[in-house]
């Protein structure tokens, strides 16, 4: 039975139960008033009136009948009444009730088949309207699980085809090495076999880069954090890289206060970072250009930044240079065996320290910048 008829039963019920207690309250009180009212009656006419007895029993039994049928035809049609307004406001209170039910159950059903963007409209603050408010969080709660779905799994789909491509070049080229190595095509000298090893290079570089990657990605990367003056770490990491610029005749420029600049950093990941960024403007500044450090610093947070004057960065390079396999220029990066990821990994670095790294550009050809924002104080 539906929730409309439950409810017209219910209302029938109430009807008549109050029908027999009004019927049981008449039939016991109305017959002894009535009674007591004729005795009354009778009393004055025998002092005032010469009527018989037997006319005023007649009299009597013609009132009592008359009293008796207005009375059950009175019932009668209260009791229609009764019933035509429970159904007609049973009628309204159900279907008030139940229409919101059944778009909720509608919707539940298309929800159901994949339509997650399926929300229900609240016209009421009642129960009701926090049943329509409940589902349509609910269904945004599905339908979020559902885009994050498709974005994970388009993720996955985009990172298996990248690892592909990335793996085919140097397995191609040791492939063909090798093939033309039986086939005496290319001669065994030392340069064939220093090639073969540097593509083999490549793939443990590759390899070594992803396993990070999925370590900081997954949040298993541990900082051993302690107290380091930034300056003096900038310096030595500028140090070890310096002789990559002399050999480019790159310059690089340090431009860093005189005083010592306390930090809470893992000193092995921020190293990391820097030769990153580093290495990337190395690479991207052709001879003759320069890379700047500059550091500022406040009470609260250090901000790092390095500067070059080589090929720049599009608005749509700003971001997505830190997504996997994003290259720039992807032939320059390939030539130089980088995997594509290592600004991906230097940026959940940062994070993990609680600190930002972004980029800027003027634009292609106009250099570019890499900032580095460090909490002076970071608790982990």
């Amino acid at each position: 039975m539906s929730i409309r008829w439950k409810l017209f039963a219910s209302y029938l019920v109430v009807i008549a139960v109050g029908a027999i207690i009004l019927i049981v309250t008449i039939l016991s009180i109305a017959p002894m008033s009535f009674e007591q009212h004729m005795g009354n009656m009778r009393g004055m006419a025998n002092q005032n009136s010469s009527m018989s007895g037997r006319m005023m029993n007649d009299l009597e039994a013609d009132v009592n009948e008359s009293f008796n049928r207005a009375m059950t035809n009175a019932l009668i049609f209260a009791t229609i009444a009764a019933t035509s307004a429970a159904g007609i406001v049973s009628a309204y209170v159900s279907y008030r009730i139940t229409a919101p039910i059944r778009a909720t159950v509608q919707a539940s059903q298309r929800i159901a088949s994949g339509q997650y963007d399926e929300r229900l409209i609240g016209e009421t603050s009642d129960e009701l309207g926090q049943l329509t408010q409940s589902f349509n969080q609910m269904a945004t709660a599905l339908e979020e699980i559902e885009t994050t779905r498709e974005e994970i799994e388009t993720t996955r789909q985009r990172l298996v085809a990248d690892i592909s491509h990335e793996l085919k070049t140097p397995l191609a080229s040791i492939q063909g090495y090798m093939e033309g190595l039986e086939d005496g095509v290319i001669a065994p000298t030392n340069e064939t076999f220093q090639q073969v090893h540097r593509e083999t290079k490549r793939l443990q570089r590759l390899v070594h880069d992803l396993q990070e990657l999925s370590r900081v990605e997954g949040g298993q990367m541990t900082l051993q954090l302690s107290s380091h003056d930034i300056i003096a770490l900038i310096q030595s990491t500028c140090d070890w890289i310096r002789p990559q610029f002399v050999d480019k005749q790159v310059q690089l420029v340090l431009d860093l206060p005189e005083k010592t600049i306390e930090v809470d950093v893992d000193y092995d990941r921020l190293r990391q970072v820097l030769l990153n960024l580093l290495g990337n403007a190395l690479q991207y500044t052709p001879t003759g250009g320069s890379v700047t450090i500059h550091c500022e610093f406040s009470a609260l947070a250090v901000l790092i930044q390095i500067q070059d004057t080589g090929a720049g960065l599009s608005e749509q390079d700003k971001e997505r240079i830190f997504e996997r396999f994003y290259r720039v220029d992807k032939s320059r990066s390939r030539l130089s065996g980088g995997s594509g990821i290592g600004l991906t990994i230097a940026r959940h670095i940062i994070q993990a320290h609680r600190g930002e790294l972004w980029a800027d550009s003027a634009g292609i050809n106009q250099g570019s910048t890499f900032f580095i924002r460090l909490p002076r104080h970071t608790n982990i």
